[in-house]
């Protein structure tokens, strides 16, 4: 217990610092991979608290990790700080204002997330300097989450080879352990490419780009019933061969996101889709490209790890709203329907109660929730695989708060935002410490992990000569 007030009394003394980082970087918020502002945030940050940085890790620019301390186990602290495109809004304001029209905004939260990842590694810093404790904490500055996979290129580069356990977060209305429950995930492009023609006048000679991708589309619809229920599929056109109704295109583009709840089932969806455009290409006598972009990994649960994060959060008890908060919570809740926030208690743990701001409370145990899942998909998912890795969701937002939406980038630098901020980041530095102080938990985690892949070991979703996509520009 001693160890548990001890690095809460670090984080309280480190706060400010951090709430204020996360303000800076909710004001500069970029797309995946363009993260350079706030990574620079992040490392002046990392500098200033005494850690040694290491930049371009996995030759991604923006992938940063900071590491203090020496010898013993090597605990690491995930954050991220990439923004969403098209949801500027001001803060505070409970009506759809941008900050700047068709600007980005952080409606996920992420300008948090890195902050108090970055806090509870701080505070463990301190606590281990302060006790003499031979270990070392690292917090790795993961940007590209929002579609880009970069922690999957992370993975693959062997940026987390010789971690003993990683923890990380991510805002939600709930406080408590996050359930590891994701999807699978790959973004692959393909393009067609056929023969321009005058539409009126020769159209004969034209064989038409955009067709194949029409016919391919029509073909992954059909494809739909035949594959497992919690499976999705999703597609944008990125060219659709321009303007000119009269003129037979001679290339069109389309990008499609491949879920499926494990590695397994996602590669032989990903193969029928391929199956698909190939049979599109041959019916329009077109010829296609395919490019694997991106890819991430479901998601691998730790029970140990989330035993004892819970067992953090219990201590800690719930975040410390006030009647400002909830006053705001509430004009917030004003432009949500009542779809939303039945939806958002779905799979949280709790009974839906009518009136209520906040998450008054911590989650019960994973083992104890039930309802409807959520699913996403989290280059977490990755980390998950190679090491023993836990989430906790952070309390920042107003209960029905939808994700990658105007409101939630409002509520990101308010004061309940903070302070959600800061509470999850003791639950995650008190979990670092129970780690270290506690080598017979570190040693259950990692055989828990190793029951889970001994019959599927990690295979890394993204082939060796695909490079990180560091012009892919939004697509999350």
């Amino acid at each position: 217990m001693r160890n548990t007030e001890e690095i809460w009394q670090h984080v309280e003394a480190k706060k400010d610092d951090f709430i204020a980082l996360s303000d800076r970087v909710w004001g500069m918020p970029e797309l995946l991979y363009a993260e350079f502002r706030s990574c620079a945030e992040h490392v002046e940050m990392l500098e200033q608290q005494g850690f040694g940085v290491t930049r371009d890790l996995a030759g991604i620019p923006t992938a940063i990790m900071g590491e203090a301390g020496e010898e013993g186990p090597v605990i690491a602290i995930l954050g991220e700080y990439d923004a969403l495109p098209g949801l500027s809004q001001e803060s505070g304001v409970a009506e759809p204002r941008p900050v700047e029209a068709g600007g980005h905004g952080h409606g996920c939260g992420h300008n948090l997330l890195g902050a108090a990842a970055l806090l509870a590694a701080t505070a463990v810093k301190d606590h281990l300097e302060k006790n003499g404790l031979k270990a070392r904490v690292r917090y790795y500055g993961c940007p590209a989450e929002e579609g880009g996979a970069a922690k999957t290129f992370m993975a693959r580069a062997g940026c987390f080879d010789d971690v003993d356990a990683a923890i990380t977060w991510h805002p939600f209305a709930w406080a408590g352990v996050q359930e590891a429950d994701s999807l699978a995930n790959t973004r692959i492009d393909f393009t067609f490419t056929g023969r321009s023609s005058h539409a009126a006048a020769a159209p004969h000679l034209g064989r038409s780009a955009l067709d194949a991708v029409e016919l391919m589309n029509v073909g992954v619809n059909y494809m739909r019933e035949h594959m497992p229920s919690d499976a999705r599929i999703h597609y944008a056109y990125l060219n659709a061969g321009g303007i000119a109704p009269n003129v037979v295109q001679g290339e069109a583009k389309v990008r499609y996101a491949v879920r499926a709840h494990t590695l397994h089932e996602m590669f032989g969806l990903i193969e029928r889709v391929k199956k698909i455009a190939q049979g599109a290409a041959l019916m329009t006598e077109t010829k296609v490209e395919i490019k694997i972009l991106s890819a991430v990994s479901n998601l691998l649960a730790n029970t140990p790890l989330e035993q004892a994060m819970h067992d953090n959060f219990m201590r800690l008890g719930p975040v410390p709203f006030d009647d400002e908060d909830r006053e705001f919570a509430r004009k917030i809740q004003a432009t949500l329907t009542p779809q939303d926030i039945a939806s958002n208690y779905n799979r949280s743990g709790f009974k839906p109660r009518a009136g209520q701001e906040f998450c008054e409370a911590i989650q019960p145990p994973i083992p104890e929730r039930s309802g409807v899942p959520q699913l996403g998909s989290t280059d977490v998912g990755d980390v998950s695989w190679v090491v023993p890795t836990v989430q906790a969701s952070g309390a920042t937002l107003a209960i029905g708060t939808p994700a990658h939406s105007w409101q939630w980038t409002a509520q990101g630098k308010m004061p309940a935002a903070h302070k959600g901020m800061v509470h999850v980041a003791k639950a995650m530095a008190g979990t670092a410490i129970d780690l270290i102080a506690r080598p017979e938990l570190l040693a259950a985690a990692k055989a828990d992990l190793a029951a889970r892949t001994a019959e599927t070991p990690y295979v890394c979703p993204i082939p060796e000569d695909v490079a990180p996509p560091l012009n892919m520009g939004s697509g999350v």
